[in-house]
């Protein structure tokens, strides 16, 4: 029941995202029954039933093919549209201000022109009225008040003749001076605070509404550039207290969330394989969110980790991803790769001790984290290193006299200002912080979740350096 409550609200959120986006880029942009608002209605409809397709194809066990089409489109589709309601939102404020600029030169326009003809607007009646041929007292403000006289002969002329002792006004004249009211009158009303005029109205929303595209699918761009240029390399060093000086400057490549899947594929692992390669660690750390798949949709794509190489090893514990593809699958295809699982597991080192646990979400599968079994009977007098894909159990860690605790699961947030809500659920998102006697390394992660872009978080693989304060 609180599921389909929760995903009611989302449905009912993105609907109003979209309808507001719609409003900004189409409604306000375009003519009813134009082409481009026919294009821009059909794809407020479209793209968020691709991204609601991505997002559930392979929970529903879509074919891998089906999922490949939906995801490139899909996912982008939900980048941009954050994007662009944050440009504008800001766009927001802009708008107001750009229409006073607008109109107060649009009046300082209608000023300059009034000046230039000599035109006015009669300000009330009974006053002269000033025009291009001259000034003219009006017949009622010659005629003393009193009661009607009678009529004379001299009276009963017709109606268009021109009064006896006056000039007849040519007709083009009376038009021009009527024309020339009537334009200065409509642009002070244009002009006019708190009125505001169609055609200004119209070119304030392309302005803004160009500018937020530009901006949004510029920043969703370069995120995606992020992505699949591959990860970058980091370097931190970690004192350790109980660190033999004989495993001083031990180098460990930390990578996490590879998220390999429909977006992200073979070459993906490939980049990343070469990339820690060329740090010649002394032992790789696989630390969850590996794959997003089936082992028989994503089983070739993984086979570069055989490539890796390293003095010690490397080692991999599961994530949360693993549960929602088949975790028993994929810890036996990786060992058939060559990498050596930590299912709540500990292996002796030379200078310290390197354990792992299963992740959280393998609770529902009976195969969570089981700290005792991995940490429980071992030597404290020892450095301990533990991988554990979720931050949160920071604080186990340190019941269990852990030294250093190297994570991902974050992103680092991913997307800006997605950072923020990771602070929320996780004690550290991103960089290394020490918690007691323990400290704790999050890794940005490698890959990417959902579209395949970072923006704020750039992927990462670090290599930690221990480092002994005997040395």
């Amino acid at each position: 029941m609180v599921f389909v409550l929760v995903a009611l609200v989302v449905l009912a959120l993105l609907a109003s995202v979209h309808r507001y986006v719609w409003r900004r880029f189409v409604g306000d942009t375009t003519a009813p029954g134009s082409t481009l608002r026919k294009v821009g209605t059909v794809a407020a409809f479209v793209l968020p039933l691709l991204s609601l397709g991505a997002m559930t194809s392979g929970r529903i066990g879509a074919p891998f093919w089906l999922q490949q089409v939906l995801a490139w489109p899909g996912f982008l589709w939900l980048a941009c549209l954050l994007y662009l309601t944050l440009a504008l939102l800001v766009g927001e404020v802009v708008r107001p201000l750009l229409g006073r600029v607008l109109a107060r030169r649009d009046a300082a326009a209608t000023a300059r022109s009034t000046a230039g003809t000599g035109t006015s607007v009669p300000a009330a009646e009974g006053a002269v009225a000033t025009t291009a041929s001259g000034t003219r007292p009006r017949t009622e403000e010659l005629v003393p008040a009193g009661p009607p006289l009678p009529a004379t002969p001299a009276d009963r002329t017709p109606a268009t003749a021109p009064p006896a002792g006056t000039e007849a006004e040519p007709e083009a004249v009376r038009d021009a001076e009527a024309a020339a009211r009537a334009e200065t009158e409509a642009k002070a009303a244009a002009a006019a605070p708190g009125i505001p005029h169609p055609s200004r109205r119209l070119f304030v929303s392309r302005v803004v509404g160009g500018a937020a595209a530009a901006a949004g699918l510029a920043t969703v761009g370069y995120g995606t550039h992020n992505v699949l240029s591959g990860p970058s390399v980091k370097r931190v060093t970690v004192p350790l207290a109980k660190l033999p000086r004989a495993a001083h400057g031990f180098r460990i490549a930390v990578v996490s969330d590879i998220h390999i899947g429909p977006i992200l594929g073979r070459a993906h692992t490939r980049r990343i394989v070469d990339t820690i390669n060329s740090t010649s660690p002394d032992l790789v750390a696989v630390v969850g969110d590996l794959v997003d798949g089936s082992v028989a949709d994503l089983g070739s794509a993984a086979e570069p980790l055989a490539g890796l190489r390293s003095r010690h090893g490397s080692f991999f514990v599961t994530g949360n991803h693993e549960y929602f593809s088949g975790a028993e699958q994929w810890v036996n295809h990786v060992r058939e790769l060559g990498l050596i699982p930590l299912e709540n597991a500990r292996v002796e080192l030379g200078g310290f001790d390197l354990a792992g646990v299963n992740d959280i979400a393998g609770e529902t599968e009976g195969q969570g984290p089981d700290f005792g079994r991995a940490l429980g009977d071992r030597d404290r007098s020892r450095a301990a290193v533990l991988l554990a894909h979720q931050p949160v159990v920071i604080h186990d860690a340190v019941e269990h006299g852990v030294d250093l605790q190297l994570s991902g699961h974050t992103h680092g947030g991913q997307l800006w200002p997605g950072n923020y809500l990771a602070e929320l659920a996780n004690p550290t998102v991103a960089g290394l912080e020490r918690y007691g006697d323990t400290q704790l390394f999050v890794s940005r992660g490698a890959g990417a979740w959902g579209p395949p872009v970072r923006v704020g978080a750039p992927a990462d693989i670090t290599v930690v350096q221990l480092a002994s304060r005997q040395a």
